[in-house]
């Protein structure tokens, strides 16, 4: 467990270097694994920033924990922008089972349906190849309210479809910010008009 503090702090002061990732957005599923068992779950991935994606995800072990996180997360290039490295930081929600240790009777409690919010950490791997993202990254999880237990960590593995390519989605911005500015432009003798009318 110390290894992945010792990463979360050492990461993100390797120099910068190019863009962060190589699509724009993409969609799959992860497989997440700790303590309490496994979870299947729905991930999608938007680019908002030139190295900052917002991640969602929803996952459930189909029986006491269902849980649903948005992250926001920092892109690094390791060798190209097709494997980088990924940290960041969010918040979560759901149903998920506590324990509670009762010491004067000697058992533990177990109690599902807690409905919870926390705060998470992310720290990943991902690999982009034929329009596939592959991703191998670790998240552990802070209770705020609604569970006994302050700390989980949940190990996972993401295969996740580009919908939408990096260049693909520069292309569509830039035709969104040209239809803007032709929408924006006045005609000339329009602009005349205006200027000789009285008010």
């Amino acid at each position: 467990m110390k290894k992945f503090y010792f990463l979360f702090i050492l990461l993100p002061l390797f120099p910068n270097l190019g863009k962060g990732q190589h699509y724009g957005n993409s969609l799959g599923l992860r497989l997440g694994n700790n303590d309490l068992g496994r979870t299947v779950g729905v991930t999608f991935q938007q680019k908002i920033t030139k190295r900052g994606t917002l991640e969602g995800i929803f996952q459930s072990d189909f029986s006491t924990n269902t849980t649903a996180h948005l992250l926001y997360e920092f892109h690094r290039p390791l060798i190209s922008k097709r494997l980088n490295y990924y940290y960041g930081a969010g918040v979560s929600f759901g149903n998920e089972e506590s324990f509670v240790k009762d010491d004067s009777r000697k058992e533990i409690i177990h109690t599902y349906g807690n409905s919870t919010m926390g705060a998470d950490m992310i720290l990943g791997l991902e690999l982009t190849l034929l329009r596939t993202v592959i991703a191998f990254d670790y998240k552990p999880n802070f209770n705020i309210a609604g569970r006994e237990e302050f700390f989980r960590g949940q190990a996972g593995v993401s295969v996740r479809m580009v919908l939408q390519t990096h260049k693909e989605l520069k292309k569509k911005q830039r035709q969104r910010r040209r239809t803007q500015r032709q929408q924006d432009q006045v005609p000339f003798d329009e602009k005349l008009k205006n200027l000789f009318q009285k008010d």
